[in-house]
């Protein structure tokens, strides 16, 4: 195609909600006002927008999160003004849920992209698999009205529980869940199969729902 077909056919859409996908690897945030989103994410912008970083403090307003009770966190960063704003995460699918009021997500912290400044957000650790392999983990809740961004390696699987999922590939789920650990000593016993495969995330019950990446993401301090 010649440049102009080619700047028409990549050009950014018009119109369209605050939380937009330019593509499957690519968000478009319309700003009139503020966003989170997760630091070094934005590949450009346009409009009259200031960026602020937050710390990565356990907790309070300034902090997002501690993957683990040893790690460094994940650091965010608050866009403000008007314009667009356009995010990115090493190409990692882009997934944009809307959160009803009152409507909760559980997402590991390394696969949340953005949210509106709406969602009221809070850094809990699932203790109910404290002393497992995955003791310390920790997850951003996350409680709408609102958009939320999350990322995923590859296209997500969304599961309905009973299920058990390995926690490296695990990356978010909705809020009346709370998993358990489960040890898998026949895999622990197989020659060859990592330790994290031995420790698995359980979540019981019929209700809610999982969501998995063909992809074990390797966590900050791991």
């Amino acid at each position: 195609m010649d440049l102009d077909e080619f700047t028409d056919a990549n050009a950014p859409d018009e119109g369209g909600d605050a939380f937009q996908l330019e593509n499957s690897k690519l968000l478009d945030v319309e700003l009139d006002g503020s966003a989170m989103a997760k630091a070094g994410s934005m590949v450009a912008y346009d409009g009259d927008i200031s960026f602020t970083g937050k710390s990565s403090a356990e907790g309070g307003v300034t902090g997002f999160l501690k993957e683990k009770v040893t790690s460094e966190g994940m650091p965010v960063m608050e866009a403000e003004g008007t314009g667009h704003l356009y995010l990115a995460d090493q190409g990692k699918e882009i997934q944009v849920l809307s959160l009803d009021a009152g409507e909760e997500i559980s997402v590991n912290g390394n696969d949340i992209l953005a949210f509106e400044d709406r969602v009221n957000y809070e850094i809990r650790t699932v203790g109910s698999i404290s002393g497992s392999s995955a003791a310390g983990l920790t997850n951003v809740f996350l409680e709408g009205p609102g958009d939320v961004a999350i990322t995923t390696h590859g296209d997500p699987l969304v599961l309905t529980p009973p299920v058990r999922t390995d926690p490296s590939a695990t990356v978010a789920w909705s809020g009346e869940l709370s998993p358990s650990s489960h040890v898998d000593q026949s895999i622990s016993n197989m020659v060859g199969q990592s330790a994290d495969e031995t420790y698995q995330l359980e979540f019981a019950g019929r209700d809610g729902f999982v969501i998995v990446q063909p992809y074990e993401e390797v966590q900050p301090g791991q």
